[in-house]
């Protein structure tokens, strides 16, 4: 039996770049903490983004140009990337097939426990991925540490965990 850790997001636009909040700021030491204190896998997804991004639908309902691909906001954060060991997971959209696939395929090999995410934004990227992990691996436990999270705003972050809870993903450390 085995536990994941996700990092999702962790990037700088998301942190204090072109979408940054003083939320997803704060939660940075937390984070890494989180990484160095797991004693299973961490995998990092990273949001990834072209620069025909303002042509997309995400970029037609959200007009600001963020992680494309080689910037310095598309970086995940840089203490956060010295404590990576696997190769990060690009995705093109809020949730990545490819990591639900990747965790199913793990979970065939090695029994998955539980499976901890963590990162930017809990309204988004986080419950979307959640919600993936969930319909992937319907049987694992899918945990959500608030404290290791921060949403769009504070009231978008606490409906996220609302709505997870409701789907039985268990939340810890909320408040």
């Amino acid at each position: 039996m085995q536990d994941i850790l996700i990092v999702v997001d962790m990037q700088n636009d998301f942190i204090d770049g072109a979408l940054g909040t003083k939320e997803a700021v704060a939660i940075v030491p937390k984070v890494a903490e989180k990484i160095r204190n797991f004693t299973g896998k961490v995998l990092f997804t990273r949001d990834t983004h072209e620069e025909n991004y303002m042509e997309t639908q995400e970029g037609k309902n959200l007009p600001v140009p963020h992680c494309i691909r080689g910037t310095e906001g598309w970086q995940i954060r840089a203490e956060l990337e010295a404590l990576r060991n696997e190769k990060a997971i690009d995705k093109v959209t809020f949730g990545s097939a490819d990591l639900g696939a990747l965790l199913q395929q793990e979970h065939a090999k090695n029994e998955i426990n539980s499976i901890t995410l963590i990162g930017l934004c809990t309204d988004i990227c986080v419950i979307s991925n959640a919600m993936l992990i969930k319909a992937f691996l319907p049987e694992v436990k899918i945990i959500i540490d608030a404290a290791c999270c921060a949403g769009v705003t504070p009231e978008s972050h606490q409906n996220a965990l609302n709505a997870m809870k409701v789907c039985q993903i268990q939340i810890e450390n909320e408040g």
